[in-house]
């Protein structure tokens, strides 16, 4: 018990830094694509969010990289031995600056296809080459900079120090960017000033690492040949699970580019951004909590890390089922009025948007659990099976039902691979047990939240009926929301050990 208030301790730091950088993180955007729209229009949103999934597409090579080098890190950090933090450092930096060379050359042989990727047309006088070679440069230049000495603050479970960096360059580089485009009205202008921030972020690393690690950040020596080889495997493995998240959410952005234009691109990519702000406010949880997991996997036994397994994933998916709450019943409200209503998806697209949503957060602290223990190269050809199965669906969906055949067939993947078989091949490799357990753990809270949400929904509706006035209805609908979820999942769980639990753990310290 011990040990696990002494994680939960690091946890909460990490948490309070996290949840103050995740929301800046979060504003600064609805910020400035806010203005973006208002200012100089919609498809400059659209462009945004196309080059940024073309180039998220391209550095898949990256993919699997920090993941496997922080797994490789959580024995030897633990152990103290700094001679082989060093080496895995030295070997990540190589390989980093080989992938940068790889990303820039792709990426330049993408331009001659740029206009087959965008239906309709384009803003006015704009340069779409120009443009997208600067993303590409923001994209390359982490690579050979200070990107590397990342996976160091989280094998060490100090990823406030990364948080409060990027939350004060984020928050100055959006008053710069914003200033420019109105003084300006260029939008080349103001995407010029993300590779600056892309440099200040890295020298920013580069200076706070190696003060809070002067003995573990030298870069110095070479990983034994035996580990190179477990090293590559887990590469190749994570890489391909990570081309889900890729084929996941930048293909959609692509698919509706090539096929609807970048003005429905521009909608979509406004839906999908208060869905990734609140995924994004989520991954604070997970991201204070890897360390620690990591460090209960290589210490603790199977049987106590899946009793952990079960606890946390309880607060999880009830915090989860809440965010899907208020989602549903926010979502069309809160686009009236930042939007305006000829920038809104009807009703059925918000239903898909929040099972999106809560599918990809029933599998969270299981996957920490597959990632920690080092799954990577078991779990291949689950991670080609959904890539593949919704890259398809994305197309042939696509084509028949626009929009809502692009985000089914997300939805589609997501459950028979993501979840489905991904929990198949935790519990068969790490846990060595029966997942009928854990299924039927995550139904039973999920019937919970179906029924929460579904009460919270018919009294917003209610509200909707008995008040005018937007900004009125969506205050009235938010009280509604924090105020119906909390007193029923208080009278659901209050007397389950998993409460009891999980409040003792939150209060201690």
């Amino acid at each position: 018990m011990a040990n696990s208030f002494g994680v939960v301790k690091k946890a909460k730091r990490n948490m309070i830094a996290g949840t103050i950088n995740k929301f800046v993180v979060m504003l600064c955007p609805f910020i400035t694509r806010t203005i973006v729209q208002r200012v100089i229009g919609a498809q400059y949103l659209g462009l945004d969010s196309l080059f940024s999934s073309i180039l998220t597409v391209l550095s898949l090579s990256e993919m699997g990289i920090s993941s496997a080098i922080v797994y490789c890190m959580y024995k030897p950090v633990a152990e103290g031995d700094t001679k082989a933090v060093n080496a895995i450092l030295n070997f990540y930096r190589k390989v980093y600056r080989i992938i940068g060379i790889v990303v820039l050359f792709l990426g330049l042989c993408i331009i001659p296809f740029l206009p087959r990727l965008i239906t309709g047309s384009v803003p006015e006088g704009i340069n779409i080459t120009l443009l997208y070679l600067i993303y590409l440069f923001n994209t390359v230049i982490s690579y050979f900079l200070f990107a590397y000495l990342l996976p160091l603050v989280t094998a060490n479970q100090r990823d406030d120090l990364n948080s409060n960096r990027n939350t004060l360059v984020t928050l100055f580089f959006t008053v710069l960017r914003v200033a420019v485009l109105f003084l300006t009205k260029s939008y080349i202008y103001y995407i010029a000033l993300i590779p600056l921030l892309t440099i200040t972020n890295n020298i920013w690393i580069a200076y706070t690492v190696k003060k809070a690690f002067p003995e573990l950040s030298k870069c110095a020596g070479n990983v034994p040949s035996s580990q190179i080889a477990e090293l590559k495997k887990q590469v190749a493995g994570t890489f391909i699970s990570k081309l889900c998240g890729v084929t996941r959410n930048s293909l959609d952005s692509i698919f509706i580019s090539a096929f609807l234009g970048l003005s429905l691109t521009a909608i979509y990519n406004n839906y999908y951004y208060i869905l990734s702000a609140v995924i994004t406010m989520l991954s604070v949880v997970s991201a204070s909590l890897i360390g620690g997991i990591g460090n209960h996997v290589a210490t603790r036994s199977k049987d106590e890390n899946f009793n952990e397994l079960k606890r946390i994933d309880f607060l999880y998916l009830s915090l989860a089922g809440w965010c899907s709450t208020c989602l549903i019943c926010l979502y069309q409200p809160f686009m009236r009025i930042w939007m305006g209503e000829q920038m809104m998806l009807p009703n059925v697209a918000v239903v898909l948007f929040v099972v999106y949503f809560y599918l990809l957060k029933l599998g969270d602290m299981r996957s920490m659990y597959a990632d920690t223990s080092g799954l990577f190269w078991v779990s291949k050809w689950r991670a080609l099976g959904e890539s593949v199965c919704n890259f398809v669906l994305n197309y042939s969906l696509g084509k028949m039902f626009g929009i809502y055949g692009i985000i089914t067939a997300t939805i589609i993947s997501l459950f028979f691979c993501n979840y489905i078989w991904s929990v198949q091949i935790t519990f068969k490799h790490y846990f060595k047990r029966s997942a009928g357990e854990f299924y039927l753990y995550q139904l039973k809270y999920s019937l919970v939240n179906l029924g929460i949400c579904i009460v919270t929904l018919l009294i917003c509706k209610g509200v909707s009926f008995l008040f005018s006035g937007k900004v009125i209805v969506l205050c009235i609908r938010a009280v509604v929301c924090v105020v119906i979820p909390l007193l029923l999942y208080y009278t659901f769980y209050r007397k389950t050990d998993n409460y009891i639990y999980c409040k003792k753990l939150l209060i201690k310290r």
